[in-house]
């Protein structure tokens, strides 16, 4: 296992054991019907391969389950699942009636927390649900980049760049998820106009990402207009970014005494979110 692994697997671990002495895990496990389950809502991971669940369904026919799932109980007789949704759903294609389980106590910020280090450590996320699991977590004020970089063993310009990715056009995003472009492309394709006829040449040319940044570079290289922020201005701007998940930006007026605050959504998902957060 190498470093960065290692760090995911004590986060994981920190977050999965259990709050009292690890003794009490016995107690804890237990065979719970299928039909008392329920996927994780909030979930990072959206897309299963159809072909991974039924290959995963026969190792579980041959085999049996070999690992519980991780659930919390959340009525009588429900459960949410925080890790272990593929051997769920491979286990009703089998038709299973049961199946293994440890029942942990969690809210829901240590359950969104472990179903993402699980999935990043399985590298099962694709590089869109990646960057929404990092700004949904990052809403929880909670939470900020240092402290998400430091659970999960990615750095904070990682998690940075990855959310970056939610700045494109709905339809890219869809193109990263069905793995029609690479990160490398979408990133290259972020602030560059018409960047969805581009990402359309992509796929039709078979683009490298080199070709992508070549041809993109026009709008890459341009020098920046002076920043003539105060530098203390444009750490409430790094803060208040980091608070909320959204790019913010604050002026002032040449007096100084007023100003405004601009938020950057990306699409109405994220539009929706802020009116409601503003509503509380």
């Amino acid at each position: 296992m190498n470093k960065e692994n290692s760090k995911l697997g004590r986060g994981l671990s920190s977050l999965l054991s259990s709050k009292k002495d690890n003794q009490s895990e016995s107690k804890n496990f237990k065979k719970i019907n299928t039909s008392s389950i329920k996927a994780n809502s909030q979930q990072p991971r959206k897309r299963f391969g159809k072909n991974e669940i039924e290959d995963l369904a026969a190792s579980i026919k041959s085999q049996g389950i070999l690992q519980p799932i991780v659930v919390r109980q959340k009525a009588e007789n429900t459960f949410e699942i925080i890790a272990g949704e593929r051997r769920w759903r491979a286990a009703q294609i089998v038709g299973l009636h049961e199946i293994p389980a440890i029942i942990k106590e969690m809210n829901d910020e240590e359950a969104l927390q472990a179903a993402l280090i699980e999935n990043i450590q399985r590298e099962n996320l694709n590089p869109v649900e990646e960057a929404r699991a990092y700004q949904l977590i990052l809403k929880d004020n909670k939470i900020n980049y240092e402290s998400l970089s430091n659970l999960i063993g990615k750095s904070r310009s990682h998690i940075s760049n990855t959310i970056r990715l939610l700045e494109l056009n709905e339809i890219i995003l869809n193109y990263i998820e069905e793995g029609k472009i690479s990160m490398g492309h979408a990133r290259a394709l972020i602030g560059v106009p018409d960047a969805v006829d581009l990402a359309k040449d992509i796929i039709n040319k078979k683009l490298s990402v080199r070709e992508v940044e070549k041809n993109t570079s026009k709008y890459k290289n341009k020098k920046p207009k002076k920043n003539l922020k105060d530098p203390n201005i444009l750490n409430l701007e790094q803060e208040l970014s980091e608070k909320i998940g959204l790019k913010t930006s604050i002026y002032f007026n040449d007096q100084g005494s007023s100003g405004s605050i601009t938020l950057y959504y990306s699409d109405l998902d994220q539009l929706d979110d802020i009116m409601k957060r503003l509503k509380k």
